[in-house]
Formats: structure tokens, sequence, C-alpha cells
């Protein structure tokens, strides 16, 4: 089985390209004929600790911040005149401490650079049609999180449990849309997919989505019959809506979809129409992104969870089961 943390192999995020002007994307480097020039070698920003970070780190931070537009494009200045000035951009403090985790973590400059374009770029957000999607949370949610799965996917599986504790952790500010992504090298995610997708007309597609995965190693038609008789459908509707072409064609649209969207893996993770990237530490670093989210939409996140007690932040629990390797069925790329 593998380790929650270790379950986000998916997907890389693209790189965003630069626009001119008053059509430039936040991040692209330059400023308007009133911003401050690249010159700072020892930027300090109030509300921005940079105190982990080494010499060399906070060398290549300053450069960042002094040469990086803020996130909002009705400031073209950079991300340290913004928060030297306080504009009135209430992305420009988390910008600045992100770029200092994006360095403490060791990325390149090229990397941090374009991981600040995929997370605060206007142009980054992707329009995704969630209507008719199953969908649990909060109705009119702040933060809405579109993730397209496989029902084969063991990282999928995996990831399952980590969205339901942050849908608890922030009740009436997050909402899950799933969409279905069934993988062509797993035999069964077609027929199981289809078999979700029915349930759901009868009201039943989470009661069918936690059977699924709880089951993923035999996904038989013996075995997806029992799960629909268990959760209560109506057996003679089930097989009618499972074998229609009107169910397949809404699997279809939801692959569709994701290939619009360049989705390259599953399980795949949108937040905001913002493609939720890479990363080693999957439900930290989801955790994080979403109370950012909450916050610069007007609301106030719940407390952070505290780390268990037999576990160091940032590491996973020593009971937990290895990592798969990268690029394996867990995380299989789209054919």
């Amino acid at each position: 089985m593998l380790s929650v943390r270790a379950a986000a192999t998916f997907g890389i995020a693209a790189l965003l390209s630069s626009q001119i002007m008053g059509c430039r994307s936040p991040g692209e480097r330059g400023t308007d004929p009133g911003a401050q020039k690249p010159t700072a070698t020892d930027v300090r920003l109030q509300g921005v600790d940079t105190s982990a970070l080494t010499p060399r780190e906070k060398s290549e931070w300053s450069r960042l911040v002094t040469e990086l537009l803020a996130p909002c494009p009705e400031h073209p200045v950079s991300v340290a005149q913004c928060v030297n000035e306080s504009r009135a951009c209430p992305a420009c403090v988390p910008a600045a401490r992100y770029l200092v985790e994006q360095v403490r973590r060791g990325a390149a400059p090229s990397q941090a650079d374009a991981a600040y374009r995929a997370r605060f770029s206007p142009e980054a957000v992707k329009n995704i049609d969630v209507s008719g999607s199953p969908e649990k949370g909060a109705p009119n949610a702040r933060v809405t999180i579109v993730e397209w799965a496989d029902f084969e996917c063991p990282a999928c599986n995996a990831v399952r449990p980590v969205l339901d504790a942050l849908l608890a952790r922030h009740p009436g500010e997050v909402k899950l849309v799933f969409k279905h992504f069934p993988l062509s090298n797993h035999p069964n995610a077609e027929k199981a997919a289809r078999a979700a997708a029915a349930a759901h007309k009868q009201g039943k597609f989470w009661e069918m989505h936690a059977a699924l995965f709880e089951n993923q190693e035999k996904l038989d038609d013996e075995t997806i019959e029992r799960i629909a008789r268990e959760i209560g459908l109506d057996l003679a509707r089930f097989r009618q809506d499972r074998d229609s072409e009107a169910i397949a064609d809404l699997v279809a649209r939801d692959r569709k979809q994701g290939e619009a969207v360049d989705l390259s893996s599953t399980p795949s993770i949108f937040i905001n129409g913002r493609h939720f990237p890479p990363s080693s530490d999957f439900a930290d670093d989801l955790e994080q992104w979403v109370r950012l989210e909450i916050e610069l939409r007007g609301g106030r996140a719940a407390a952070a969870p505290a780390p268990k007690p037999e576990e160091k932040p940032g590491e996973p629990a020593s009971s937990a089961p290895a990592p798969s390797p990268a690029g394996s069925a867990t995380s299989a790329r789209v054919p």
C-alpha cells in the first residue's frame, strides 16, 4: 500500500508563457517605470520570516522577490515593492512566503519561478465545468477541489482519506468534486467508473465510491454487483444505467475534460481551477494550499492540524508503507 504522504507523485504543472505590458502574468520578470529596480541582495519584508534560509538562499530569495511581479495584475510592481508599500494585494505577503519555502526546499531559480507562476498567475487557472459531477462538502464553498481519479489506482485510494480529512477540518469552506479518468492499463477501471456513475443516478455515488476503492484489487463483475446490492441500489435500474450509452458518454466526457486541462496522471487535483502540483509532502502541502485559498477569499481557515507525537513534522509515520517508485501504475501516465 502506498504512503499517503508519498501518494502525490502525479502530474507536473505546465510552465506558463509570459505576457507583455498590461497583460503580463504576475511573476514575469521586469517592472513598470515606477517600480524598484532589481538590485537588492538582502531584502527584508515585514511579515516574511527568512531566518531558515542560508546566506546563499537568502540572496536567491531576495533576487526572486525583487524581480518577480506581484500576484495582482493591477499592481505591476515586484513582490518586494508590493509588500513594502502595503499595496492592496492580499496575495503579496503569501507569495513572498511561498518563495521562501521554494528556496528552502532547494528549488533551482527556474523551478521556483515556474512554481510561483503556477501558484499565483491568473493565467494558470483552468475553467472546469463541474455541472452534474458528484460532489460533497459545502455547496457554496470558497474552495472547490476537483479530482480526476481511477478506481484501480492505488495512489487514488491513498489520497482518499487525506481529502476526506481536509473536508472535515474545513466545514463550510471546501467542496470536493469527483471526475472519472479510467486508465487503459487498468482492466476494470472503465467498468468501475460506469458503476459509480450509475450509482450516482440513484443518489449513492459516494457509497459506491468508497466500496470500489476498498475492493480495488478485485473489481470484477461479481464484486461490483455485490457492492450494488450491499449499498441498496435497485439492481435492475443499476444494470440498465451502467450499460447505457448515456453513462458511457458521461465517463468519456470526464476523461475528455481531463485531457483538455493537460491531465498527466491519476489522481490529478485542481483547486479553484489551479493544478495542485507534484509534492513529496502531499498532505501538508495540500493543507497549506487550501488554507491560503480560504484566506485569500475572505474566509478564516481552521487551526492547522498538529503532528502526531510519534512523528516529526513533515515525515510519514514509521508504520506507513513504502512509497511506490515514480512512474508506476499508482501514478500511471495518460496513454
